[in-house]
């Protein structure tokens, strides 16, 4: 081995080393160290402790700017810690699962008290400097953007501050393997845990186990030459390997040793307990960390209700601290349960451990907005059910949430339980639609979780009975409107065969409950919400069963429609079910023009599936962030209550289409026609824009031909378009008595199409024949003589009926197409000349003279220029008048002449 690092003797003279290391130089240089890197100690690190390193150390720095209320540098290191927290994002989420750490969490947490102190003391902020002043500013409003990501980190660290987390640990024993501790107090963590660690430099394999001498530090080379020149190759290059190896430290070889200690203690303990009991039973040992399940009562006590009270207070005081074994604290309580039954200790106290089983299940989930599992759904219904039926047996035990913890009573009747069924079962409610919403709808596994409905609803019904029996009207109100919110969407037959006479007047139907329940909300609440929910669910229910003026009164009569833009989101999607499902009523009762009001301010946004609940649209252009949509899926609907849209779209569409056709043959060439309905006037434009138009494949495309099929008054092709067996057949049938609506909607096609029919050719035809025409439309002669009637009273076609000839006599007073068309020629040229003259007049100066900015003397003498005729414009204008007067006396007198032609006639005839 060459003698580089070897300590040469005194005698030994300088040229002679410069020799030796000259002649060494370029084959040491590659694999050696000198004697001053010997001296730093390399540690090999992983990613996780550089960045959290270079996080903790950029927070240190931030606290000293803060001592010193430097805020400029304040402000860069905090844009260097939302860098470097953005570098170590992916660290973050693979070693803590996405978990923000503690000590981050902190820092914001201290950077934002900082700054509201520093804002809020105005003296001290007038005193600042313009720099300062500046950058405080510009921190305030980086932090407060930046921390709306932490809002629930910071509300969880606010409630527990001093509260440590795993991470943190971590991160003080990261600094700490480092070598440097740096300042306990700044770094957010506890000063015991900052110690420096020793760092062993022999491997771990190489120790022995029971050498203490072990811990000492060993360097590569000795002061002694012997032992440098004892050093061969081979042991060099296993320094070099040893010197970029891991250390363990003595910290963690403690930790093992006492996690060792106490797996062989809780077997000695496990080994004591077997032999000391009496039936000499076998326990099964469990691998890994031994959960010792408390001792519920010493042998020898004496089981009582204080001594049960006093345990159940033990075990409950226990819930939402942190490493709390929620499922051993339901386990306990079964078991107390168990012991107050078997020492006959009073239904009073059964109920209260009841009520804490029930609370301690719903405690179990800790995220609100996920569903419970399977399991402890199943348990939960259970212990309701029998918590309840124990209340109703037992009439002189009073349960209520105003009960306070000191007045209650389990010796003496009558007993007094602190507790609410109410909320219980409201929460059950709940839970139950998260069940619902996490399952498929298209699978068996909703199916079977629908099954507990049955459950759930006899649940609301004992609590229903205990609060009829002892309750206040607020509480009733409140079950009140859970049982109709699992009834108000159901279909009840038997209403129909009610109405029909087919079933005894005195059978009660789910008409008669809700109409029971409803009335007495309107009646006892004192909440508007309640009220609002009700009457919406109630309307909704006759709409279901067709009592269309009934829906209709209560919807007029409780003006929901002008104040329920204040509602919560809830109540306005109730709101939009309500009068989805009164459309479609309207539209069963042949009432088309309300089916088509009611649905138009669904239908005219795009988004009927939003505002129903019923699933979200693809998101564009980040339209909500991930926080609004994970609250509007919070609110969606259960499958099983959703509307069916494609009947939706389709009533709305043959309701436009059944208005819109007959309006636009009436005013074809009214350039000021208003549009019925947007939706529908956009499809059929789209249509015709199309220079190639195939048979109809969907819906609409259904719907858009049935349109131009009425337009030529052909009732026979709009029929087999819209009441299509292979297309429409699966839209019409998901009606009740589908048949019916079938022969509805026929009968309307024919009636609208002879409408259509009259004024596309009533321009035609000098008289019509009503048998013809009855016979044309296949309708009865009455129908078709009550359908012109109606038409000639309401001034939509210009004609006479002449009942012995059974004949429509037209007075040809519409005028023809090309009229028309000059007629609209002629506005539009008036209103192009009355512009160019406006801005003629601008141009030349002549606006200011006849408008405001003109004197009075100006505005007179103009005047009078146009009473003389001097204005070119005022005799333009009163040609034009004249010319229109002219038009209308011609016409007058072709109307006198007509009616005289008329008198004569019937004179004749007569």
């Amino acid at each position: 081995m060459s003698r580089f690092f070897a300590n040469g003797s005194d005698s030994e003279s300088e040229s002679s080393e410069d020799e030796i290391q000259a002649t060494n130089f370029n084959k040491a240089s590659a694999f050696q160290f000198s004697d001053d890197e010997e001296e730093v100690k390399r540690v090999v690190r992983s990613t996780k402790e550089k960045r959290y390193e270079n996080l903790t150390s950029i927070i240190k720095t931030i606290r000293n700017h803060k001592k010193i209320k430097d805020i400029p540098n304040t402000l860069s290191s905090f844009e260097d810690l939302t860098r470097a927290y953005q570098k170590a994002l992916p660290v973050i989420s693979k070693e803590e699962n996405g978990i923000t750490p503690r000590f981050y969490i902190r820092c914001l947490a201290e950077l934002e008290d900082f700054i509201n102190e520093v804002w809020e003391d105005r003296e001290g902020r007038k005193n600042l400097s313009k720099n300062n002043s500046k950058s405080l500013g510009t921190l305030r409003q980086k932090v407060r953007k930046y921390i709306k990501d932490f809002e629930d980190d910071l509300s969880r660290f606010r409630e527990a501050p001093d509260q440590e987390s795993e991470a943190e640990d971590e991160v003080v024993a990261q600094e700490s393997d480092g070598g440097d501790a740096g300042d306990d107090s700044d770094a957010g963590v506890k000063p015991t845990e900052a110690a420096p660690k020793a760092v062993k430099s022999a491997p771990a394999k190489a120790a022995p186990a029971d050498d203490d001498d072990s811990d000492d530090s060993i360097d590569w080379d000795s002061d002694s030459e012997s032992e440098t020149e004892s050093s061969d190759d081979e042991n060099q290059y296993q320094n070099m390997r040893e010197r970029f190896l891991k250390r363990t430290t003595e910290k963690e070889e403690k930790d093992d040793d006492k996690r060792k200690d106490k797996r062989k203690e809780q077997k000695v303990k496990i080994r004591k307990r077997a032999e000391d009991d009496e039936d000499g039973e076998w326990e099964t040992v469990v691998k890994g960390h031994v959960v010792e399940k408390p001792k519920m009562f010493e042998k020898d006590a004496e089981i009582d209700v204080p001594l049960v009270l006093a345990k159940l207070l033990e075990i409950m005081s226990a819930r939402g601290k942190k490493r709390t074994d929620r499922r051993l604290q339901i386990d306990l309580l079964f078991e107390l349960r168990d012991i107050s039954d078997q020492h006959n200790l009073g239904t009073a106290v059964s109920v209260k451990i009841h009520f804490n089983i029930i609370s301690a299940i719903y405690d179990y989930n800790q995220k609100i907005s996920e569903p419970m599992k399977l399991e402890h759904w199943a348990l939960l219904l259970e212990v309701m059910q029998s918590m309840l039926k124990l209340l109703l047996a037992n009439t002189d035990i009073i349960m209520s949430e105003s009960v306070a913890e000191e007045h209650e009573e389990y010796v003496t009747a009558p007993f007094y339980v602190r507790g609410c069924p109410l909320a219980a079962v409201e929460r059950l409610d709940d839970e139950f639609v998260k069940l619902l919403k996490e399952c498929d709808p298209h699978s068996n596994d909703y199916v079977s979780r629908l099954k507990d409905e049955v459950n759930v609803v006899k649940t609301i019904e004992l609590v229903l009975q205990y609060f009829e029996r002892s309750g206040t009207n607020n509480e009733r109100c409140r079950i009140y409107l859970r049982k109709i919110e699992h009834l108000y969407y159901k279909f009840d037959p038997e209403v129909l065969k009610k109405k029909r006479n087919e079933v005894p007047a005195t059978t009660s139907t789910s008409v008669d409950v809700m109409d029971k329940l409803c009335k007495f909300i309107y009646a006892k609440d004192d909440t508007d919400r309640i009220r609002t929910r009700a009457i919406l669910a109630h309307i909704y229910h006759h709409a279901m069963h067709d009592n269309w003026f009934q829906a209709r009164d209560l919807v007029l009569m409780s003006h929901l429609q002008d104040n329920i833009d204040a509602a919560d989101p809830a109540t306005r999607i109730l709101y939009n079910r309500m009068m989805a499902n009164l459309g479609l009523c309207a539209f069963r009762q042949e009432n088309v023009k309300d089916a088509h009001h009611c649905l138009v301010d669904l239908m005219v946004t795009g988004k009927p599936k939003e505002l129903l609940a019923q699933g979200l649209l693809p998101q564009r252009q980040h339209e909500r962030s991930a926080e609004q949509e994970k609250i509007e899926k919070q609110r969606q609907m259960p499958f099983h209550m959703h509307i069916n849209l494609e009947l939706l779209e389709c009533v709305y569409l043959v309701s436009a289409m059944l208005l819109e056709i007959p309006y636009i043959a009436a005013h074809e060439f009214d350039a000021r026609r208003r549009m019925i309905s947007k939706t529908f006037y956009q499809q059929l434009r789209s249509s015709e824009r199309q220079s190639l138009v195939g048979p109809p494949e969907s819906m609409r495309e259904h719907v858009v031909a049935a349109a131009k099929a009425m337009r030529c008054g052909n009732w026979q092709a709009c029929a087999n378009f819209i009441v299509n067996k292979k297309m429409n057949t699966k839209v019409w049938d998901l009606f009740y008595e589908s048949d019916r609506v079938r022969e509805m909607l026929t009968k309307f096609i024919k009636e609208e199409s002879l409408r259509t029919y009259l004024f596309t050719y009533s321009n035609v035809y000098t008289s019509i024949s009503i048998p013809s025409l009855a016979q044309m439309y296949e309708l009865p002669v009455p129908k078709v003589h009550s359908i012109i009637s109606k038409m000639i009273i309401n001034e939509e076609l210009m004609a006479s009926l002449d009942d012995p000839s059974e004949t429509v006599v037209m007075h040809r007073s519409e005028p023809s197409r090309l009229q028309a068309l000059a007629m609209q020629f002629v506005d539009k040229v008036t209103n192009l000349v009355d512009v160019n003259e406006k801005v003629f007049d601008m141009k030349q100066g002549n606006f200011f003279q006849r408008g405001n900015m003109g004197n009075r003397g100006d505005r007179g003498y103009n005047r009078n220029q146009n009473n003389q005729g001097g204005n070119w414009l005022g005799q333009r204008r009163d040609r034009n008048n004249r010319n229109r007067n002219q038009r209308g006396h011609h016409k007058n007198n072709q109307d006198r002449q007509q009616q005289q032609q008329q008198q004569v006639q019937t004179i004749d005839e007569e």
